[in-house]
């Protein structure tokens, strides 16, 4: 399985974070989760990190069955309306920058 993590680093605005994870879930996932050939979609919201670490506010992995599926994903008219509600949410509720690492997962259940 390839997942395609989007992670956001930097801060949710003073005060915003129910909001700003509202906004997610209502106004981006419904894209996010339209991707074609997409598996799955999970957004993680961060509660606490490491002392030092970078400030994560989220996390978004959506896995793809091949690269070739990330790249047809990529390629799609979904990535635009993706990237421009995205955008909006950002605008209001999030100063930082988002980061993008495509991993072969390799999972390993108990």
């Amino acid at each position: 399985m390839i997942t395609r993590y989007a992670l956001f680093e930097g801060k949710v605005k003073h005060g915003q974070t129910e909001a700003f994870r509202k906004a997610v879930i209502e106004r981006i996932l419904p894209k996010w989760r339209a991707f074609p050939r997409a598996t799955g979609v999970r957004v993680s919201f961060a509660e606490a990190r490491d002392e030092g670490a970078p400030e994560l506010p989220m996390i978004l992995a959506i896995d793809y069955p091949s690269l070739e599926a990330v790249e047809e994903a990529l390629a799609s008219p979904v990535r635009s309306e993706a990237r421009a509600a995205t955008e909006a949410v950002l605008a209001e509720f999030f100063d930082g920058r988002i980061h993008h690492h495509v991993t072969l997962a390799n999972e390993y259940n108990l």
